[in-house]
This record gives structure tokens, C-alpha cells and sequence, in this order.
């Protein structure tokens, strides 16, 4: 059933997106250097390397100056870019992967093949499903750039103290998965990115998932 949805939203979501797929190509055009679009390969299901999209935000070749975005003074990121990480818009063209079965609009999100290679046999389990556009882990870090920024040793700090709480948060969700996490999840992260609710994670009400996440993370 999560299938038929994915297939359902990523074919409306191309259809009625795209006059902002062309906005949004033309001001990354007329404003830097570079290619509309940015591909990766990531780590998909079954442990199996997969090209991942998304609308480029930072300068031709950032990517080799570092795989990890460090605080939003990051300076490779373009002034477009900014805005589109900023409300998440440059994950749109994952709706071509969610439609081509290789992501879904839930699940752990995938990472390069350099830190997947650092997984344990229990950390390997969240490979067992599709990844995803959005998950807990990517609300609960929906500021990880901050984070990193914070840090003297950004790359190190991330895989030493956020990935395996981003793993156990996605192992969560596995073991929980159902049409009824999937929406919550949906709901949550729109909730989060554009309305701006009470799910955030410097105002959250009492009895709200973000508290069952915490309680997970505290038994690091």
C-alpha cells in the first residue's frame, strides 16, 4: 500500500511541479555557474548504489571540498541554493527516484557509500527497506549543519555522534512501519518545515513524537 502512494504522489507531484521545476532551473541558471540538477550516488536497498537527484545548490565540484555542509555560512552554497535548503525544495527532483522505485517518500535518508561502509551488521538493517525523502531522523536533525558548524571536527562528530543516532531513529521507524508512520511522518515534516508548528524541537507539546524520539536517543 505505501507503494501505491509513493507511485501516486511522485506522478501527481511531477505533473502539477512542474512550473516550479522550470522557476526554479531558471534562477539556478541565471544566478551561478553549473548544471540545473545535482547527482550522487548514494546507498539504496539491498545495499545497492543508486543515483540520487536533487536542484543544485552550492558551486560546480563543491562536493569535492567535502561531502558534509557545515553551518549555513557554508560558503559554497549559492544565494538560490540558500533558499531552496531552507524549505527543502532541492530534494524535489527525488520525486523521479520515488516514482522509479528507488526511494520513497519515507525512509531512511540515503547516504554515500564512504559512511555506509562504517555501518555495523545491526546498523546494515535499515538497508532492508527503501530509502526515503524524509524520516525521524531528518526532523529531529533538521539543523544538522548547525550542529556540524559547532564542531572543530564537523565529518568526525557526524560519525561518531549523529549518524548512529540517525540510524536508531531509522531502526525505530523500521520495526514500526506502517501507512499510519508513513503520513505521520509526512505530517510532521511539513509540519516542521513550512507551517512552522509546535512539533519543532525548540517548542514541542507534552506527549509529542519528537518526546518518544528523545527517550529513544537517551539510551545511547
Amino acid at each position: 500500500m505505501i507503494r501505491f502512494f509513493d507511485i501516486l504522489f511522485s506522478f501527481l507531484g511531477l505533473i502539477i511541479l512542474a512550473p516550479a521545476f522550470l522557476i526554479i532551473s531558471l534562477f539556478i541558471i541565471c544566478t551561478s555557474f553549473g548544471t540545473v540538477f545535482y547527482a550522487q550516488k548514494r546507498v539504496g536497498k539491498q545495499n545497492r548504489d543508486f543515483t540520487i537527484f536533487k536542484f543544485r545548490t552550492m558551486k560546480t565540484d563543491a562536493d569535492k571540498m567535502g561531502l558534509l555542509t557545515v553551518g549555513e555560512k557554508d560558503t559554497r552554497i549559492t544565494k538560490v541554493g540558500r533558499f531552496l535548503r531552507k524549505y527543502k525544495l532541492d530534494e524535489l527532483p527525488q520525486l523521479w527516484n520515488v516514482l522509479k522505485g528507488e526511494m520513497s517518500f519515507v525512509g531512511p535518508r540515503p547516504e554515500v557509500r564512504k559512511y555506509v561502509d562504517l555501518y555495523n551488521d545491526e546498523q546494515q538493517r535499515i538497508l532492508h527497506v527503501c530509502p526515503g525523502i524524509t524520516d525521524y531522523a531528518s526532523i529531529q536533525f533538521a539543523h544538522e549543519n548547525q550542529i556540524l558548524a559547532q564542531s572543530d571536527h564537523p565529518e568526525k562528530y557526524y560519525i561518531e555522534e549523529i549518524m548512529p543516532k540517525k540510524i536508531l531513529l531509522n531502526l525505530q521507524y523500521i520495526e514500526n512501519r506502517s501507512l499510519k508512520e508513513y503520513f505521520k511522518i509526512l505530517w510532521l515534516t511539513a509540519s516542521v518545515t513550512f507551517l512552522k508548528s509546535p512539533y519543532s524541537l525548540n517548542n514541542r507539546p507534552p506527549n509529542s513524537n519528537f518526546q518518544k524520539l528523545d527517550k529513544t536517543l537517551n539510551y545511547l
